[in-house]
């Protein structure tokens, strides 16, 4: 089934020197339970396709629909991690995760037994009634990734959720990102500008064109990660379609340079 259809988007941003095209012609499909990621030179729209599926951002023209239904605004179908976390700094890791259920009138036992649950997922035992000052980046994002997951959006929209991290916590996200959608099969889009983390983590890697962005190749990733990291980042399949997707953003960045 698809979950995510975009036809034809359009996206033109006002500015002060005239129309400033974002998008042009976005054509996208995502099935259910698939993990797409999007990678392409900076500017070239890739987080505003995000907001825009997300619910923040109006098209200017063109079809946008979630589970067959137009997107018309945010909603609980859809969970947004951002890359700065996004924590309410009042509030403890348990209430920050409790944060959405309480809004959406979940009862307090069950409220209570998913935090619970999420807090031993994101493996933050311990650290429950802690503020987000207290905590290093990664835990930040983990527990982002929880208050996410509390109210059980059928689609998850990632924009750059690990941007901000050092390269040892990075991979340790990826690793507990993977396992977290494994484990869930929920629907996935990642924007991302780390064309190793986009293979890493997807059935498909989309790549956009310099701006006005548009969908210009893409990617199946057939591998195998059964094993562990170094194993699957050393297997030869990897680093095939990994040099085959970099080569592709090169030739846009090297497009826009050019421009």
């Amino acid at each position: 089934m698809i979950s995510i259809c975009v036809k034809n988007l359009n996206k033109c941003y006002r500015v002060r020197e005239g129309n400033l095209p974002a998008l042009s012609a976005v054509d996208l499909e995502v099935a259910e339970g698939e993990f797409v990621s999007i990678v392409g030179p900076s500017g070239c729209g890739k987080s505003t396709l995000l907001y825009i599926l997300g619910g923040f951002i109006r098209a200017d023209s063109g079809v946008i629909e979630v589970g067959g239904k137009a997107v018309t605004g945010p909603g609980t179908d859809r969970g947004v991690v951002f890359q700065e976390y996004a924590l309410f700094p009042w509030l403890t890791v348990t209430q920050n995760i409790r944060y959405g259920l309480e809004m959406t009138g979940v009862a307090r036992r069950e409220r209570e037994e998913t935090v619970r649950r999420l807090v031993r997922t994101i493996g933050l035992e311990g650290f429950e009634h802690r503020f987000p000052r207290e905590l290093s980046g990664g835990m930040k994002q983990r527990v982002a990734i929880a208050r996410t997951l509390a109210y059980d959006p059928n689609i998850l929209l990632l924009d750059e959720p690990f941007g901000a991290l050092d390269a040892q916590t990075r991979e340790t996200m990826q690793d507990e990102l993977l396992r977290l959608w494994q484990a869930t099969r929920k629907t996935v889009v990642m924007v991302t500008h780390d064309v190793n983390e986009a293979v890493y983590l997807s059935d498909r890697v989309l790549v956009m064109s310099q701006r006005p962005g548009r969908m210009v190749a893409k990617f199946s990733i057939a591998i195998d990660r059964s094993g562990n990291r170094e194993t699957t980042m050393l297997n030869a399949d990897f680093n095939a379609v990994r040099n085959e997707v970099w080569l592709a953003v090169r030739r846009q960045v090297a497009a826009t340079s050019a421009a």
